[in-house]
């Protein structure tokens, strides 16, 4: 019998990882992650993890009898991009289908996501040294690094704006040449139902003030703290800066709660957009799913 593949993305607080679980349950699936901040370990709830309060757990990469998959997988030392993400995923993704279990990938990182459905460029080799350089730099000044990148490279997130500009110092050449090449390495089949989870924006809002206040009761300002031990640059999370500014003495608690709400629904904003722009769905679901959605999704198998 044929194994039907999913992938569920949607803004954050949208409501996707509980659907997925639903959906994984369901079908006796396995989810794989695509969300590029929840593949490291011990943010668990500044990245709002299904893991965020049950990291007890993580050894057996398991909730409610449902594996989860690259989730937690990387210490804050580490820096994973996508290719080598997506190395991780054909790995996790063969040893479901040799069990015989569908996959459902899930995540708010669009591009993570489009990865696994149609590979990405071939990118040159960088130096550790020439890769540090560049997350210096846009730690600095993001500006000022954007100014060094083409005006076709249109990404504004410090993790992309220095894997561009790493690739920039490393061979002169800019990432948006690159990324002209013929795109290898798909993972997941062509016929993989593709969902987008899109609420009303006022509903995520909704939903994003309620949840910081949860993050930050659950342990994130500690998870703050362990960010500035690390050295882990707090600009590749939305709530790490601001996590991070007020343990620093920055600004004052309320301000930071404020902040994180703020600019937590502008990225909610970006991500509608990269969706509705980059993103090809086979269905989309414009509230927070249901059952009943749950079913539909079922049905187009």
């Amino acid at each position: 019998m044929k194994i039907q593949d999913y992938v569920i993305v949607g803004p954050t607080a949208s409501g996707k990882s509980g659907f997925a679980h639903a959906l994984a349950k369901k079908i006796n699936g396995v989810i794989i992650n695509c969300d590029s901040v929840q593949l490291y370990r011990g943010i668990e709830n500044i990245s709002a993890s299904p893991f965020a309060g049950q990291t007890d757990k993580l050894a057996s990469g398991e909730l409610d009898g449902v594996p989860y998959k690259l989730f937690s997988v990387a210490t804050l030392a580490q820096h994973v991009n996508v290719s080598e993400y997506q190395d991780m995923a054909r790995v996790e993704y063969d040893a479901a289908h040799a069990a015989g279990r569908p996959v459902v990938v899930v995540g708010g990182t669009g591009y993570y996501a489009n990865a696994l459905l149609y590979g990405i460029s071939e990118m040159p080799k960088v130096s550790f040294e020439t890769r540090d350089r560049a997350r210096e730099m846009v730690a600095a000044d993001i500006d000022a690094a954007r100014a060094m990148l083409p005006a076709d490279f249109t990404p504004t997130d410090p993790q992309r704006v220095a894997r561009a500009l790493e690739i920039y110092l490393e061979t002169g050449r800019h990432i948006t040449e690159f990324q002209r090449n013929e795109r290898t390495g798909a993972i997941l089949p062509p016929d993989t139902i593709k969902v987008l989870i899109n609420p009303d924006m006022e509903i995520v809002r909704e939903r994003i003030a309620a949840r910081i206040p949860e993050m930050l009761a659950g342990g994130a300002l500690t998870e703050g703290g362990a960010i500035i031990r690390s050295g882990w640059a707090p600009e590749r999370a939305i709530g790490a800066v601001e996590l991070v500014t007020y343990l620093r003495g920055g600004c004052s608690y309320d301000t930071m709660v404020q902040n994180w709400i703020l600019h937590t629904n502008q990225y909610a904003k970006k991500q509608r957009t990269w969706f509705r722009q980059k993103y090809r769905p086979d269905i989309i679901i414009d509230h927070i799913p249901t059952d009943a959605d749950l079913d539909t999704v079922i049905r187009n198998i």
